[in-house]
C-alpha cells in the first residue's frame, strides 16, 4: 500500500547544543491539515543531521599554532604500550584489565606514583618501562591522514606535546612514519605532566605564540583537561577510542577529511578536505 502524498513543511530549529551538536529538522504538517488521513496517522519526525562543516572546523577561525599530543592523536602505539605495561602490572600483582586504561595520556612516573606500591621506586620503574617500550615498537602506526596533514603545516607553527620521554617519542614517531617537528615537548621538559597545563603552555611559549591562539589535538581525558586549563581550543581525536567520549569539544576520527589553509601571515584555518572529482 502506498501512503498518500502529505504536504510536509520542513522547519529548521534555531536551537543548537553548546558542544556544536547536530541541528534538528522538524517535519510537521501544514496548518489545518489533520493528523490522520485515511489509514495513515501522521506523526512528527526529527531528522538529525551531521555537524555542519563550519562548526566542525571552528567556523573559519584562524590559529597561530597547532599542538599535537602523540600517542592516540597522531599515531597508535596502544598495542605496544599495553604489552609492556601488562607484563609490568602482572609482575607487581595488579589487575591488568583494570589497570591498563589508567596508563594513557599521563607520564609513567605519575602513573606509578599514584599506585603507592610498597617498596617500589617510581623513578626507577619508569626508567625500566622506558627501556622495555623502546625495545617494542612493533605495530606502531600513524593515525589515518596524519602524515599528510602534518607535512602540510609550516615547520614553525606546530609541535608535538607528549607525556612520553623524548627518546621513546622519537622512536615511535619514526616507527610510524610521522614527521618529527622542530619542537617536541616531552615528559622530562616539565615538572608537572598532564592534566597540568604546563606542557602546552611551554610549547606555546617556545613557538612564540599566545596559548589562546593555539588549537590542541588530543585523545585522552588528561590531555584534554591540560589543554582546557592552559586556555587553548581543543579538537578531540577519536581514532583509538573503543567507546564514544562525552565531550563539549569538536571531534574527528582522523585527518583524512581535514584540510588546512594558511594565510600570508602564517595563521592556519581548518577546512573540510574535498575529494578529487
Amino acid at each position: 500500500m502506498i501512503a498518500p502524498s502529505i504536504p510536509w513543511k520542513t522547519v529548521c530549529s534555531k536551537r543548537q547544543r553548546r558542544d556544536h551538536g547536530s541541528l534538528e529538522l522538524s517535519k510537521r504538517l501544514s496548518r489545518g491539515f489533520p493528523g490522520k488521513r485515511g489509514d495513515v496517522t501522521v506523526a512528527r519526525h526529527v531528522l538529525t543531521l551531521p555537524k555542519p562543516v563550519e562548526n566542525l572546523m571552528f567556523a573559519g577561525r584562524r590559529f597561530a599554532a597547532f599542538l599535537f599530543d602523540m600517542d592516540g592523536t597522531v599515531l597508535n602505539s596502544i598495542a605496544s604500550a599495553e604489552r609492556v605495561w601488562a607484563a609490568w602490572a602482572l609482575k607487581h600483582g595488579l589487575d591488568v584489565e583494570a589497570f591498563l586504561p589508567t596508563i594513557h595520556g599521563v607520564r609513567a612516573v605519575e602513573t606509578i606514583t599514584r599506585l603507592a606500591l610498597p617498596g617500589v621506586d617510581p623513578v626507577h620503574e619508569a626508567f625500566v618501562l622506558l627501556q622495555a617500550e623502546a625495545d617494542d615498537v612493533e605495530g606502531v602506526l600513524p593515525i589515518a591522514g596524519a602524515v599528510r596533514f602534518l607535512n602540510a603545516l609550516p615547520a614553525e607553527r606546530w609541535a608535538i606535546v607528549t607525556s612520553a620521554p623524548r627518546p621513546l617519542a622519537l622512536l615511535r614517531m619514526r616507527a610510524a612514519g610521522i614527521p618529527v617537528p622542530a619542537l617536541v615537548v616531552a615528559a622530562e621538559d616539565v615538572s608537572h605532566g598532564k592534566p597540568a597545563p604546563d606542557c602546552f603552555l611551554l610549547a606555546a611559549k617556545r613557538l612564540g605564540v599566545d596559548i589562546g591562539d593555539c588549537l590542541v589535538f588530543e585523545d585522552a581525558p588528561a590531555g584534554i583537561a591540560a589543554a582546557e586549563a592552559a586556555g587553548a581550543s581543543v579538537m578531540v581525536i577519536s581514532a583509538t577510542h573503543q567507546h564514544p567520549m562525552t565531550t563539549q569539544h569538536n571531534s574527528i576520527g582522523g585527518y583524512e577529511t581535514v584540510s588546512i589553509a594558511i594565510d600570508d601571515s602564517g595563521w592556519m584555518t581548518l577546512g573540510a578536505q574535498r575529494s578529487a572529482a
